[in-house]
């Protein structure tokens, strides 16, 4: 095995950059690099320094899903309560990008879908294949594709095994950039710069909003927003963000 560590974790001011960094086995995610992942996201979520993360592959991919010959030999790259790769099922409250390069498949696939906003490299391609291999896509393909595609066309991903590539994908909504290759990590970092400026607090209740209220009863979303919001407007960032806005500033957030 590797001395390298399996993920690489760094800070780039208030953005956590996290690299899956098996670059010779297509970055296949390893119980080892899921663990490295869960914690730098609690790291990100409990920092008051941190805003947002960027999740990227070494290399030319982002990731090609689970290790099958280490899945063969009994492991998976799970952990209890975080699911695939320390991530699918409890993302962080704060944002997260992926930055990918290449394919993007199987759990790979399904690590994109648990972020909140997708840069890829014109030559990235995004599938979910695991029919082919006598399993199903559960760590979140199965759930969150069709809430991000339309119906048909998340079906027939699920059901065929075949890609698509990144400029369907930014056509369907999977993808906000589509980039040059080898810009996907760059613009990522960009577009977290441009979330990391905005008041924290306001930052994380628009992403818990966003990603909650879909399953809340139509005549509570008003209620529960107003539980999730309310602080936000109580907030010293609020009052800060007036200020700055009046004397002409740059505003200075406290996160309180």
């Amino acid at each position: 095995m590797s001395a390298e560590p399996e993920a690489l974790v760094t800070e780039r001011g208030p953005v956590l950059v996290i690299t899956i960094n098996r670059p010779a086995q297509k970055n296949a995610m390893t119980l080892a690099a899921a663990k490295i992942v869960a914690e730098a996201l609690d790291r990100l979520d409990a920092s008051a320094g941190l805003s947002v993360a960027v999740l990227t592959g070494a290399g030319d991919t982002f990731c090609a899903g689970m290790d099958l010959k280490r899945f063969a030999e009994g492991e998976r790259p799970a952990l209890p309560g975080r699911g695939f790769g320390g991530l699918v099922e409890a993302p962080p409250k704060k944002p997260i990008i992926a930055a990918v390069e290449g394919w993007a498949l199987g759990g790979g696939c399904e690590l994109v879908l648990a972020c909140d906003l997708v840069v890829a490299a014109e030559g990235a391609r995004f599938g979910l294949p695991e029919v082919r291999r006598g399993l199903v896509a559960r760590g979140g393909g199965m759930l969150r594709l069709p809430r991000r595609l339309p119906y048909a066309v998340a079906m027939e991903l699920l059901l065929t095994g075949d890609p698509i590539d990144a400029l369907r994908a930014e056509s369907l909504g999977l993808v906000n950039r589509v980039v040059p290759s080898g810009q996907a990590l760059d613009t990522a970092l960009d577009l977290a710069d441009r979330v990391a400026r905005n008041a924290p607090l306001a930052v994380q209740c628009a992403k818990s909003v966003a990603s909650a209220a879909r399953d809340w009863p139509e005549d509570e979303i008003w209620q529960r927003q107003a539980v999730l919001s309310d602080p936000v407007f109580a907030s010293d960032d609020a009052q800060e963000g007036a200020r700055a806005f009046v004397e002409r500033r740059v505003p200075v957030w406290r996160g309180r």
